[in-house]
């Protein structure tokens, strides 16, 4: 496999031939910086997303935006120290100046790879937000790394829905940062929102910030689950760097210069 390819460790000209010469296809992985429990970083969200994202770039040849590593982790609370956020409006904001960016300099395709739940909604917003303001000229899709499968989501939620530094987290970062992971320090802690209708932060569920069974986490576990990942995201991005809408021009090109802007 060859390495990934990354824009930051680009010139500009290495970045316009690459441009002109592939499918105008750019990355964004997404993660977060914020407590997960007494064994994992604080980074493990953005590890998570950065990782896999330079596994299937080093399998496609498609090129990454560095990742975004402060997100909204809000829903956290300030209950345990290392949790930074910005506000859903200024994530948003940002997430669409990037794909602005990313227009304005002629790239035609940008996934955004998400693994940090708690952006879910704030990167829905945005999606639709860039889908109209660049309708014809920047085509945007939202992929969410424990999601890319049914097997994936299945393992992910095993034990427990409301997942958080859970065994599969655990899993991955024994595989991907062994040296950040203290499994002297795991402590459980269970999913307490079965049944509820309210929404309810962090803080009132988990007594810990974990939700789940991390202390079942495996290194060797963690490497079949992030190959598995890794080529799940690979498909994704073969797919994306050639994928065009559904219907040919004529059928919606004629109103782009009417859309509704956001």
């Amino acid at each position: 496999m060859s390495a990934p390819l990354k824009l930051e460790s680009l010139s500009w000209p290495e970045i316009a031939a690459l441009r002109d010469g592939g499918s105008g296809l750019l990355v964004l992985p997404v993660g977060a910086t914020e407590q997960h429990g007494p064994h994992l970083p604080v980074n493990t969200d953005t590890v998570i997303a950065t990782r896999l994202c330079e596994y299937a770039s080093a399998k496609t040849g498609i090129p990454l935006l560095p990742a975004l590593s402060i997100t909204v982790s809000s829903g956290h609370t300030p209950k345990w120290p290392g949790t930074f956020s910005l506000s859903h409006t200024t994530f948003i904001e940002s997430v669409c100046e990037i794909a602005r960016w990313a227009a304005l300099t002629g790239w035609k395709r940008l996934l955004i790879v998400n693994s940090h739940f708690g952006n879910d909604a704030s990167l829905r917003v945005a999606v639709e937000r860039i889908r109209l303001e660049h309708l014809g000229v920047l085509q945007v899709g939202l992929k969410t790394t424990f999601l890319l499968t049914e097997s994936i989501r299945a393992y992910f939620v095993s034990d427990g829905d409301d997942l958080h530094a859970n065994r599969a987290e655990t899993d991955l970062m024994l595989h991907l940062a062994p040296e950040d992971v203290r499994m002297d320090a795991v402590e459980d802690d269970p999913d307490r929102t079965a049944g509820t209708v309210l929404s309810h932060p962090v803080s009132q569920t988990s007594l810990n910030g974990v939700t789940g069974r991390p202390s079942l986490g495996e290194a060797a576990r963690g490497e079949q689950l992030f190959h598995e990942m890794g080529d799940a995201l690979a498909a994704v991005f073969v797919t994306a760097a050639t994928e065009e809408p559904p219907l040919p021009d004529e059928f919606w090109k004629p109103y782009c210069r009417t859309c509704p802007i956001l």
